[in-house]
């Protein structure tokens, strides 16, 4: 038995006495339910209860209700909630079920964000955590004082192993630090997993072999729970230095299974993060979301990326990049490599260095190499410009002057 406990924070929307509709979503997610019942006595609710901690109106707009809410005018308040270890246990799926259960299915919720948790520290000590983070990932690819320069296979799907080894075989060949499967690519007809990983390891061993630096690459091994640890295991005996899951495709226990076979780096994709995140008034926050998969394990973590092609605003992508080295615990800070891409190139690495203050980031850029006109290698030694600009405090434009590759990469993706 322990006295230590679980919290979340919410911004609540409701129209409904909003004090009242918080004791209900404690209640619901503990030991009450919608009538008093007779096995929940005094002592019970004592041990067991759900509490509100914190309660507090917020004077900003509200957006429109949630289907199936109860109408009324419409009020916005942030709480805390919080439960006993000793209901659930060490266990995160369960927490899932807690903190972000049938709490979104209550008429009486017009509108619920999960802001972030907190955890106590026994579970700090129930799993893993991240097995390299940042510094394990900087030992293996051989990067220190710099971002990672990365990119994606494009075009996403489509090309052979044979042409996915010769796209990566260019990469190499111009310095890239970091490469990964798309998330798209699995094991499939024209490329199946096997044949991908052991034409692409020909070429980034040769050129490791030739170089002194192996190129790390993310091999996306997403699928059922055997056929990951089988593709873990090849990629490992191929000397591989990074595999990659999405998250969300193989879910919480799938990743925990996995976790606790996997002896690389794990690359998380975190592809279908809109249907949690996108809605200011409904789902998870990022920096809630990322605790679980940061503590679960994950080294790197996927952040969206500045002026990107998706709908995230910058402030938000720098807030969820910061989050991934945020100490999760007193003694075990749980931090990850945060990973900028979607839509990246040359322009937005300096923009990315300032706004993030540190080099400890893995920066994507797949179009934004690929489709350098000047080539593939132009393309990698572009960002690398962008990098050194950045680092000295130069700004673009002016470093263009005297590096062609920068200045035609600025022309081609926008200044």
């Amino acid at each position: 038995m322990t006295n230590q406990r679980i919290k979340a924070r919410y911004r609540l929307q409701t129209t409904g006495d909003g004090r009242r509709v918080a004791e209900v979503m404690a209640g619901e997610q503990s030991s009450g339910t919608f009538i008093a019942i007779p096995g929940e006595s005094a002592e019970l609710k004592e041990r067991s209860a759900a509490r509100v901690e914190h309660f507090s109106e917020l004077q900003q707009a509200a957006p429109a209700p949630l289907p199936g809410a109860v109408a009324g005018e419409l009020r916005t308040y942030e709480m805390e909630l919080s439960w006993p270890v000793d209901n659930l246990g060490l266990s995160l799926t369960n927490l899932l079920a807690t903190v972000a259960g049938n709490l979104f299915e209550l008429k009486q919720v017009a509108g619920l964000k999960i802001l972030d948790i907190d955890l106590p520290d026994a579970f700090a000590a129930a799993y893993p955590g991240p097995g390299f983070g940042v510094a394990g990932t900087r030992q293996l690819s051989g990067v220190e004082g710099r971002p990672l320069i990365g990119t994606i296979i494009k075009p996403s799907v489509g090309l052979s192993a044979a042409e996915t080894a010769a796209l990566v075989d260019q990469l190499c060949e111009g310095g890239i630090d970091f490469i990964k499967d798309d998330e798209l690519q699995g094991d499939g007809y024209y490329c199946s997993f096997e044949d991908r990983a052991r034409a692409v390891m020909e070429v980034i061993e040769r050129h490791a072999q030739r170089s002194g630096k192996k190129v790390m690459f993310a091999f996306n091994l997403t699928g059922e729970l055997d056929e990951m640890q089988r593709r873990h295991d090849l990629v490992e005996s191929l000397g591989g230095t990074c595999v990659m899951l999405s998250l969300n495709s193989v879910g919480l226990t799938g990743f925990n299974a996995f976790r606790k076979h996997c002896r690389l780096p794990i690359h998380a994709h975190r592809n279908g993060w809109g249907y949690l995140g996108r809605s200011e008034q409904n789902g998870w926050s990022y920096v809630a979301w990322q605790k679980i998969w940061r503590l679960a394990g994950v080294d790197h973590m996927h952040v969206n990326g500045l002026s990107n092609k998706f709908w995230e605003p910058d402030d938000s992508v720098i807030a969820s990049a910061r989050a991934c080295s945020t100490p999760m615990f007193s003694d075990k800070s749980c931090a990850v490599m945060p990973v900028f891409s979607s839509g990246q190139s040359a322009k937005q690495i300096p923009a990315t260095y300032q706004m993030l203050q540190s080099p400890d980031f893995l920066y994507c850029a797949g179009g934004g190499i690929v489709a350098h006109p000047a080539g593939i290698a132009a393309g990698v030694r572009a960002l690398r410009q962008s990098w050194d600009a950045a680092r000295d405090n130069i700004a673009l434009a002016t470093a263009a002057q005297s590096h062609a590759e920068l200045k035609q990469a600025l022309e081609t993706f926008g200044s």
